[in-house]
């Protein structure tokens, strides 16, 4: 047999037709495979019974107390010329509300003049009617006429100078300017008018400024008649405030009103609480919350209530360490800023291990 010369170009072309055989033949090395618990993002707690209060819940708003607002009127027609307030800003009885300029006056000083002249001249007269009558020129009687009309003119000369005194004036001044103050100390709720414009005393329903004394506030509530039998004047009961979440405040009921709304038919609830630093204003929201009867309950952070329609459930450890969904019957839900809790009234036993974050996932996906 002829022996074949193995040439260099031949020993290639074998090692390249042969490669690729040699590579189907190896398998790759299996890639790793990520596996996951199956109880990832599943949290639980054990669920103990505590003592729970039921509370009537009253939507309010804040007011001032009504005894202390008082609206300024102009005491005469005239012309505003300057404001010296804005809403919500404090003030202190004295204080220059506005400066109202106002032709009143002048006819006010004018009557004050006029009764100082018919006083000097009823005192002449009365002091010539006295010596006349002592040389018997001058009856009795026509000297009581002129102490009469002397008596008259004193009476009107006090009551020209307390006008004067009653529009802000002194009868000592010349000026047609008067400065309406403040009667009372308190914050500025509303203002009724602008620097330029008229106001007449009798015919203006708008009042130039209110001022309320808000150092103790009323919370008003609307009651149902039906929770009127547990609710009586004295009954402390707890007041939050939206405006400052996680704050409760105490106090107690003042008055339940006497006259039912027709049309809601509920009662007002008052109660009157302090405030000192004007952290309630007007119109502010707030709930009373009246405590009821103490009970047991369980309480649960509410991710781990499921809802599904009116339907709510849970999911609990059962004896063999599997998943169980139950259903549940669902109370009050708390709120204290950083997280919400739900009432748990039935389905639930104390010293059940309970799924309180992740129990969607153990809800069989579609298909299933």
């Amino acid at each position: 047999m002829n022996k074949i010369k193995k040439s260099p170009e031949f020993l290639l072309l074998l090692a390249m037709v042969a490669a690729p055989l040699t590579a189907c033949k190896s398998s790759a090395p299996p890639s790793a495979q990520s596996t996951q618990p199956a109880n990832a993002g599943i949290e639980t707690a054990v669920a103990h019974s505590q003592k729970s209060t039921d509370y009537l819940e009253i939507p309010a708003h804040i007011e001032p107390d009504p005894s202390h607002v008082v609206r300024i009127f102009p005491p005469l027609s005239g012309r505003i010329l300057g404001l010296r307030v804005l809403p919500g800003q404090e003030v202190r009885k004295g204080d220059v509300i506005a400066q109202l300029q106002s032709s009143d006056v002048a006819s006010a000083r004018s009557d004050y003049e006029k009764a100082k002249i018919e006083v000097l001249r009823t005192d002449r007269a009365l002091s010539r009617g006295k010596l006349l009558l002592q040389h018997e020129v001058l009856s009795q009687a026509d000297y009581y006429e002129l102490e009469a009309a002397d008596q008259t003119a004193h009476s009107e000369l006090e009551r020209a100078r307390e006008r004067i005194h009653e529009l802000g004036f002194s009868e000592d001044t010349s000026s047609d300017q008067v400065a309406l103050r403040a009667p009372i100390s308190g914050v500025v709720l509303d203002i009724g008018t602008a620097a330029g414009e008229m106001q007449r005393s009798l015919d203006n329903a708008t009042p130039i400024a209110t001022i309320a004394n808000i150092d103790s506030v009323w919370i008003v509530g609307d009651i149902f008649e039906r929770d009127l039998a547990s609710i009586k004047p004295g009954r402390e009961v707890q007041v939050s405030v939206p405006a400052y979440a996680g704050e409760t405040l105490s106090g107690r009921v003042t008055n339940v009103g006497d006259a039912i709304d027709p049309n809601t038919h509920t009662l007002k609830l008052r109660v009157v609480l302090p405030n000192p630093k004007h952290t309630l204003k007007a119109e502010m929201f707030a709930t009373i919350r009246i405590p009821g009867a103490a009970r047991d309950a369980i309480v649960l952070p509410s991710t781990a209530v499921l809802h599904e329609g009116d339907k709510n459930s849970v999911f609990v450890v059962n004896t063999s360490g599997k998943y169980e969904e139950r259903p549940v019957t669902i109370g009050r839900t708390f709120d204290n800023g950083t997280k919400k809790n739900i009432e748990i009234l039935t389905g639930i036993n104390d010293g059940d291990k309970v799924v309180t974050s992740g129990g969607a996932l153990l809800r069989p996906s579609d298909g299933e």
